[in-house]
């Protein structure tokens, strides 16, 4: 059934609806990607084998996507952080860079009322190239965090 609503007055006529979990569903099936939902709402990408999968939330107005770089070093973190706020700045276009409990991660929210599938595939194409091509810069830095 299509989705309908009343327009009232003085609200615009361009109006989106809020994406839904079967909405974020078919988005992951186009993509081609391995996944899994583990949760209501909560998707995890790759295989399970794979060190970094991104988390994929579900929590209306926004869809979260989050993967873990690396656990927080306990040495050279002024570098580390030069060198992730840099990465946000110069190679980052969805999402960035941040720390959350000892870990760097890498995450981005996206508005669920006019996500669109080339949206959707931007931010998961764009942190999977980061964590991709950011890993040999960030590779010192996973040996402090080892020791």
């Amino acid at each position: 059934m299509p989705r309908r609503r009343l327009q009232l007055r003085g609200e615009s006529s361009n109006l989106h609806f809020m994406k839904t979990k079967e909405d974020i569903e078919s988005y992951l099936i186009q993509l081609g990607i391995a996944h899994e939902e583990v949760g209501d709402g909560l998707w995890l990408t790759g295989a399970k084998e794979d060190a970094e999968r991104i988390v994929i939330k579900y929590q209306p107005p926004v869809l979260v996507c989050r993967v873990n770089v690396m656990d927080l070093p306990k040495e050279h973190r002024e570098e580390l952080f030069q060198t992730v706020l840099q990465l946000n700045a110069s190679e980052m276009m969805h999402g960035a860079y941040g720390l959350e409990g000892g870990k760097i991660v890498i995450s981005d929210a996206l508005q669920l009322e006019n996500l669109d599938f080339n949206e959707f595939q931007a931010t998961v194409d764009d942190i999977t190239l980061a964590v991709a091509d950011h890993y040999t810069r960030l590779a010192k830095f996973r040996a402090d965090a080892a020791a």
